[in-house]
């Protein structure tokens, strides 16, 4: 999943550079995201794992790093359903 995530990132905002950030490094902090960003990478994530993102869940606690996105995922179920398939 970490993989996944970090290619969307690559590929949608840095635009394919080799820009390195850890899964730890904030979107926001590191310049890689900005709040309209955020729109695309919920809606990515809503189509993607097929979750729904509600108004309360878009905090930077779950949003603004690839571990927090993959911490938030699994919260919502999504690593569940990747291992009962």
């Amino acid at each position: 999943m970490k993989d996944e995530l970090r290619a969307f990132i690559l590929d949608n905002y840095l635009f394919g550079q080799s820009l390195k950030f850890s899964d730890e490094d904030s979107f926001t902090e590191t310049g890689i995201i900005d709040s309209t960003g955020v729109l695309e990478l919920v809606a990515f994530l809503e189509e993607r794992y097929s979750i729904i993102v509600d108004d309360e869940d878009l905090l930077p606690e779950n949003l603004d790093s690839i571990n927090k996105l993959t911490g938030f995922l699994e919260r919502k179920g999504v690593g569940q359903l990747a291992t009962a398939a």
